[in-house]
């Protein structure tokens, strides 16, 4: 059974910087993983993923080039470096994982297996 522990949210000013952690156990084939976000009275989106099979790295338009997506595969732990937030960057953003190694962000329905979510809030 494949398990996701997601941590490093927390309290922010706008323009500042986060670290999110997913740590994935229990399952030691190739996979993806993807993060997504929901803010209050919003439907979830995707915001990055990222492919152990492939390398492959997608995300969505709204974060790039400030969002940074990365994995340590000795640690079987996936990063989402988050700069220049926003107030609109807030929500509880939770890691999942595709265990067809797949990276995509458009839909959730390939990802089986998820996280149990960390706030990220973004406010003066």
């Amino acid at each position: 059974q494949l398990q996701l522990v997601a941590s490093g949210g927390g309290l922010v000013q706008p323009g500042g910087s986060l670290r999110l952690s997913c740590v994935v156990s229990g399952f030691t084939l190739d996979y993806a993983i993807g993060w997504f976000r929901q803010a209050p009275g919003k439907e979830r989106e995707g915001v990055s993923c990222i492919s152990r099979v492939t390398g492959n790295t997608n995300y969505a338009d709204s974060v790039k080039g400030r969002f940074t997506i990365s994995s340590d595969n000795a640690k079987n732990t996936v990063y989402l470096q988050m700069d220049s937030l926003k107030p609109e960057d807030t929500g509880v953003y939770y890691c999942a994982a595709d265990r067809t190694g797949y990276c995509g962000i458009a839909t959730m329905t390939a990802y089986e297996y998820w996280g149990q979510g960390t706030q990220v809030t973004v406010s003066s």
